[in-house]
């Protein structure tokens, strides 16, 4: 009888054991990042007219191509953080007959940043008017011999070097 009771107070034990290690807090959960990651410097650089080529240099490969649609693709993009909710953005863009871009929808909007869309400050509201804003003091030079004036010796014999800039897309079909 006592072993019986040992044997079942034992097996209780092990299975609490094994059902608190399930929920353990210090268990670390991945992050699961899903499609296609879309910013909105992305989406500021398309253009109506654009073809399916330069939208694909631009954005790369769409997640879903519809059969019955194609003239759409689908831009999706989710992440859970671990053990947090998880958070979606979609973006569709459409083409025309041509192969030109005509419109998008979904999550990003052109030329509106998504933190102006959550504050709302489409224009620098927040501006500090000139005769609140301190004084900004001069700055004293450099002491003969000492580490700053070494370093502003090398900071001005440095020679600049254009900087190559791409040639702008070509926006006309052809």
């Amino acid at each position: 009888m006592q072993n019986t009771k040992l044997l079942l107070t034992s097996f209780t034990f092990v299975g609490l054991l094994a059902l608190a290690g399930c929920s353990f807090p210090g268990v670390y959960k991945i992050d699961i990042q899903q499609g296609n990651v879309v910013t909105q410097d992305m989406i500021d650089q398309l253009r109506p007219g654009m073809t399916r080529r330069q939208v694909r240099f631009i954005m790369g490969n769409p997640l879903l191509t519809d059969t019955f649609h194609a003239d759409r693709w689908d831009y999706l993009y989710s992440l859970q953080p671990g053990g947090g909710e998880r958070q979606q953005e979609r973006v569709s863009l459409i083409f025309n007959g041509n192969d030109q871009l005509v419109s998008l929808s979904g999550d990003f909007m052109p030329g509106v940043s998504r933190d102006e869309a959550i504050l709302g400050k489409g224009s620098d509201t927040n501006a500090v008017p000139a005769e609140n804003q301190p004084q900004q003091q001069p700055e004293e030079p450099a002491k003969p011999g000492s580490l700053l004036e070494k370093i502003q010796k090398d900071v001005d014999s440095v020679e600049t070097v254009p900087v190559p800039t791409q040639e702008p897309l070509d926006v006309n079909p052809r």
